[in-house]
């Protein structure tokens, strides 16, 4: 009964988000059916309150800075104008004939840089628009490649990337951002390559085949303004922010954090025994803090735009509200499934797949619960939760080294949460005034096809070469 209870709430679950309705209000709803369903109606408020919320309040307390730093980092590239410079450069510098190549090129330095993929897809929209109509390319092509700069492999397997999903594995295996590089960049040139070299040829197949063109629903003005304004940024300034963001995640990271010692480790004062679990997160605090004050104190004291800057960090901070507590509820969701009595059999069947390659199981895992919650945090960090501590036992037991576990599962995180009713997705298309039919068939090949090719490849070489 417990099964069917879990299968009925994920169905639902993944038919009511992908038909708009919040995930704040259908995560719990979902959550509290599968218990009365599982035959325990008396466990509802007991079960809202000790675990759906405290799951929820657990990952709002270890990830909310990150959420909010990324958004204020991406809001203040986006008001400065550093943002639009970087992706005019690089669109100009291309050309016209390789328009495909440079609206993925843009939105991959702008995402690995720390801009929010929605801020990121409102911004390359007109540039892209503008650059395929000149280039005769179909538009319904657009949101196939802004989601391959901007979805895969600068999300999920460059090393060093700032976003969420790559900070979730690192309390779990005690890893930092730029784990495994070797296999990260092998994977980042595998989905890069394979997804333009498709996008080129789906170029040539369809030829000009015109997308809707009616008026964009979105209000373009702040960042028309901004073109004013950015025409006095050079293009390596723009790039300032990003390679010291970069710079110093590498050497919090990989120099400083491992080799401090602070006094509260010693006497447990803050209930932390260990410095690995936390330090990759921390990296990524330190490195987007000081992106943030370095914009900050160009446009405040150089470029004398005190109250855009300060506006851009107010905005930054109410939009990072949405995407964490979404993420949140789906993983207090997740934390109620994992406690029916029927998660167990779906535990033992996941950890039963390749006994002998816990890379496998992981994998299949991640993807799966990702493909549910349409969430690649959020389906990680359920997975994780539930099963990362069995993860890293067997890859101890194997002499598999927990950098393995940790970029396996970040990739896998990103193959299967851009199905259809992924909030990305649904978002992506509505910029670009086009329909599932129209346009997700290129948002789904360079997103889960590609992706997945390039897991199956890491997963490969990670088990006859281990991590490098």
């Amino acid at each position: 009964m417990d099964l069917i209870a879990i299968v009925a709430s994920l169905g639902l679950l993944m038919l009511l988000a992908y038909r708009g309705m919040s995930v704040l209000i259908l995560a719990p709803v979902m959550a509290l059916l599968a218990v009365l369903l599982s035959g325990n109606p008396g466990d509802l408020l007991p079960v809202y309150t000790q675990v759906f919320m405290k799951a929820m309040g657990g990952y709002l307390i270890q990830y909310f800075p990150l959420f909010l730093l990324g958004s204020v980092f991406g809001k203040l590239m986006e008001s400065s104008g550093y943002a639009l410079v970087i992706a005019n450069g690089i669109t100009q510098k291309l050309g016209s004939q390789h328009a495909l190549l440079a609206v993925v090129l843009a939105c991959a330095i702008l995402t690995y840089g720390g801009v929010s993929l929605f801020v990121v897809a409102f911004m390359m929209y007109p540039i892209g628009k503008s650059l395929f109509e000149r280039s005769a390319i179909s538009l319904n092509l657009l949101p196939g490649a802004i989601a391959l700069g901007a979805f895969t492999f600068t999300m999920t397997a460059l090393p060093g990337t700032p976003s969420v999903q790559n900070s979730i594995p690192s309390p779990f295996f005690g890893t930092d951002a730029f784990a495994a590089p070797g296999l990260g960049l092998i994977a980042s040139c595998v989905m890069l390559g394979f997804g333009t070299v498709w996008l080129n040829r789906q170029k040539r197949l369809l030829g000009k085949i015109p997308a809707k063109q009616e008026d964009m629903a979105v209000d373009f003005q702040t960042s028309e303004k901004m073109s004013d304004d950015s025409k006095n940024i050079s293009f390596q300034l723009a790039i300032v922010p990003i390679l010291l963001m970069g710079l110093t995640n590498l050497l919090m990271a990989k120099w400083f954090l491992p080799n401090w010692h602070p006094e509260f480790l010693h006497n447990n004062t803050f209930g932390i025994t260990s410095l690995s679990s936390l330090a990759g997160i921390w990296a990524i605090i330190i490195a987007l803090t000081v992106g943030i004050l370095f914009i900050y104190a160009l446009q405040a004291v150089v470029a004398k735009q005190t109250a855009r800057a300060n506006e851009a960090i107010n905005q930054g901070s109410i939009g990072s509200m949405l995407p964490i507590l979404n993420t949140a509820s789906e993983v207090g969701y997740g934390s109620v499934i994992a406690s029916l009595g029927g998660f167990i059999l779906i535990r033992e069947f996941v950890l039963s797949i390749a006994p002998g390659n816990p890379l496998i199981s992981e994998a299949v895992a991640v993807n799966a619960l990702a493909g549910i919650t349409g969430s690649a945090s959020g389906g990680m960090s359920i997975a994780l939760q539930t099963l990362g501590a069995d993860y890293l036992a067997k890859a101890v037991a194997l002499g598999i080294s927990p950098e393995i576990l940790h970029r396996i599962a970040v990739m896998a995180s990103g193959c299967m949460d851009t199905l259809p009713h992924n909030g990305a997705v649904i978002t992506l298309l509505g910029i670009c005034q086009l329909t599932h039919r129209e346009g997700y068939r290129y948002i789904a090949m360079v997103t889960i096809v590609f992706p997945l090719l390039a897991l199956v490849l890491v997963i490969t070489l990670a088990s006859f070469f281990g991590s490098f």
